[in-house]
């Protein structure tokens, strides 16, 4: 695992080891889980070398963009769940919620200056970048980021990928070397020495949030400076959740992962998701759910790298559709990420694209509509206003509707710059899974990104792939699935 495991560490400072340090830190920020957690794992294996006690520290920002009640709801179910787990082995739990923006500056700092090293999550996506890249300046001792994003490592290659049938190909080539890597479910499984928080300097200056994390959380969100507008969802976060959503899915979902994943009255979709995103899940369980379904080996992959969606894994077909969803597609933004950075720009668009809808700006369109309107699902198309309201309430959209959605706010828009600016701002704000990497591909996707030139050619669109409300009607199954989330009050209509 040591080979394995060596490209996905990378040491962002020159800092010395401190062996007489007190403890050793496990910042956990991406990656917000006790288990299958290969950052978790490498710290845990320093402070057993060094003999030292092992102190998890999570914190919560009040000032990151779309801070709200429902992303803030549904890490700190994840907070709550960490620290269950943590009280069962010998790491110490320290979690922090900021209850003013930028009340945590310089708590990493401090607590670097009492520390042996500190060992972080590594992230291409949203702010980690430039939070890993300024807390690199101010750690006394090392600081080492781990790669626990994907299967494939996102530091493995140079090569940035334009289509996912480049991705996939290369993918069929180089996983089956990094599939032998294979996390511990537990990390922390031997004993550690005690530590005790009261002995964390930085604590005395900074309070912790355990004892609010055991209060009422309707109090505590109510009491923070972020939006209170959006509401919770009726989801709850944290890795024991996330896997119960997972094993679900493995027993029940995946098996019709194919036929259903598309029919939002069926709701075929794997609900993963946001947990992916939030890191209360992570990739090589989920992979592991699924092999152990498929009573699957590595001896089984296909010899043929030819980039095909199907065939490689030698699984069911639904088990293939869903590892191309959860891998090819997922990392693919994660790659993406990695190499243009986690910079949020229509110019990422292929230029064929951004060509094709330069020279059909100016094409008439039948309606166009404000932020707030679309915000407030106000169209005229009630398959477009289901799938708003459904982002509005629970925090996602079907996945097939998700493309949909974004297509006809680039058809009723004034410019390809305001869909890509509404089309992010919605999904950022409201999407449990929003400000993730995948998610502003799919958004770039929109808008031609990892696509092709399609004809033939239409108005506003240009060669960009065309999807009509109508033509999904006829294609899946919606008749329940707008019941379900537009009152009988909005006006009908498609298109």
């Amino acid at each position: 695992m040591e080979d394995l495991s060596k490209i996905r560490i990378r040491a962002l400072n020159n800092a010395v080891l401190n062996p007489a340090g007190d403890f050793v830190l496990y910042w956990m920020n991406a990656q917000r889980r006790t288990r299958w957690n290969l950052a978790l794992e490498h710290a845990a294996a320093i402070a057993r070398k060094l003999d030292k006690p092992l102190l998890v520290f999570e914190g919560l920002r009040a000032g990151y963009p779309h801070a709200n009640r429902r992303h803030h709801s549904f890490i700190m179910d994840g907070m709550r769940a960490n620290s269950l787990a943590l009280r069962e082995t010998a790491a110490s739990y320290a979690p922090f919620i900021e209850s003013s923006a930028g009340e945590g500056k310089g708590l990493i700092k401090a607590l670097s200056e009492q520390a042996c090293c500190v060992v972080t999550d590594d992230h291409p996506g949203f702010f980690y970048p430039r939070m890993l890249a300024k807390a690199a300046t101010q750690c006394a001792v090392p600081l080492e980021a781990v790669d626990s994003c994907g299967l494939y490592p996102i530091y493995a290659t140079e090569r940035r990928f334009l289509r996912a049938y480049d991705f996939r190909r290369h993918l069929q080539k180089m996983l089956p070397e990094h599939l032998k890597l294979r996390l511990k479910e537990s990390p922390i499984h031997q004993e550690l020495p005690g530590l005790s928080l009261d002995a964390v300097a930085a604590f005395k200056h900074w309070d912790l949030a355990e004892r609010a994390l055991s209060t009422d959380s309707d109090e505590l969100l109510s009491s923070l400076p972020i939006d209170q507008s959006v509401q919770e969802a009726n989801t709850t976060g944290g890795h024991a959740a996330g896997s119960a959503v997972l094993e679900e899915f493995a027993r029940e979902g995946l098996k019709t992962y194919k036929e259903d994943r598309n029919h939002p009255d069926q709701d075929g979709t794997s609900g993963l998701s946001p947990y992916l995103h939030y890191g209360h899940l992570g990739a090589h369980q989920v992979i592991e759910s699924v092999i152990k379904r498929e009573d699957w080996s590595i001896n089984k992959i296909s010899p043929v790298s030819n980039g095909a969606r199907e065939g490689w894994w030698q699984m069911s077909p639904s088990a293939e559709a869903f590892l191309d969803q959860v891998i090819t597609w997922r990392e693919l933004g994660l790659q993406r990420s990695a190499r243009k950075g986690a910079e949020e720009s229509l110019s990422d668009a292929p230029a064929w694209a951004l060509k094709t809808l330069d020279e059909h700006r100016d094409d008439e369109r039948s309606y166009t509509y404000s932020l707030e309107e679309f915000e407030s699902a106000q169209t005229h198309d009630e398959l477009w206003n289901a799938a708003q309201q459904q982002l509005l309430q629970s925090g996602t959209i079907h996945n097939y509707l998700r493309m949909l959605w974004g297509k006809k706010i680039l058809h009723w828009t004034e410019s390809p710059e305001d869909a890509f600016k509404i089309m992010l701002h919605l999904n950022d704000k409201y999407a449990l899974d929003g400000r993730d990497p995948n998610s502003l591909t799919g958004v770039l996707w929109v808008l031609g990104l990892h696509d092709r030139p399609w004809g033939p050619e239409r108005p506003i669109f240009g060669k960009i792939r065309y999807m009509a409300s109508m033509n999904t009607r006829k294609k899946l199954h919606v008749k329940e699935y707008i019941k379900r989330w537009l009152p009988p009050e909005r006006p009908l209509g498609s298109d």
